[in-house]
């Protein structure tokens, strides 16, 4: 199992309870599949570098996951379909 790094952005206007409920869903589908959440850190309501969707902020999102391919793939159908992300990038950490 490799460790990858997401970093996704939500909708700014999302609510407390909406927004708790999607990472929620993130974390599941991480969990429920094999993987292992190893760090996540809310980062918080920031200012985009350039609109997103006609968005300026964005809520920010790091987790630190072991996961294996079939975890990605899942993984990322759910975040292409929500429409609740604005954004994510999903890359393998190197091994040291």
């Amino acid at each position: 199992m490799r460790t990858y790094e997401l970093v996704f952005i939500a909708q700014p206007d999302l609510d407390e309870e909406h927004f708790n409920a999607l990472n929620e869903h993130i974390q599941q589908v991480i969990t429920s599949r094999g993987g292992q959440i190893v760090k996540l850190e809310l980062m918080g309501r920031r200012k985009l570098a350039y609109p997103i969707k006609k968005r300026k902020e964005g809520h920010y999102v790091l987790i630190h996951a072991g996961m294996e391919m079939a975890t990605i793939v899942e993984l990322e159908r759910d975040l292409k379909l929500s429409e609740d992300v604005l954004r994510y990038l999903l890359f393998r950490l190197d091994e040291a």
